[in-house]
């Protein structure tokens, strides 16, 4: 039995006038809101666990060069991989 991809589900569609840049690549010290995450469910269920969501503002405390991050919301710290930094589209607040 084959499995067939739904065409809608292939590759996720920014929002209109989409300008950000992922998480990742954001300075320390840096004030962004989180506009998109382009990653699975069980990366958004993971960042819904820690009590992120889409349109929160969070500041980048300390980001490894390897795209590794630390953000702060709300004066609680959470490190996140680089893997999901990389899905988590934010753009300057």
């Amino acid at each position: 039995m084959f499995r067939t991809r739904r065409k809608d589900s292939c590759r996720p569609s920014f929002p209109m006038g989409f300008r950000g840049f992922p998480l990742a690549l954001a300075s320390e010290g840096e004030r962004v809101r989180i506009v998109f995450v382009k990653g699975g469910w069980s990366l958004k269920e993971r960042l819904v666990a820690m009590g992120i969501k889409v349109d929160d503002v969070v500041e980048v405390v300390h980001r490894h060069p390897r795209g590794a991050v630390i953000i702060s919301r709300n004066g609680t710290s959470y490190g996140l991989g680089g893997g999901m930094a990389q899905k988590i589209m934010v753009e300057k607040e």
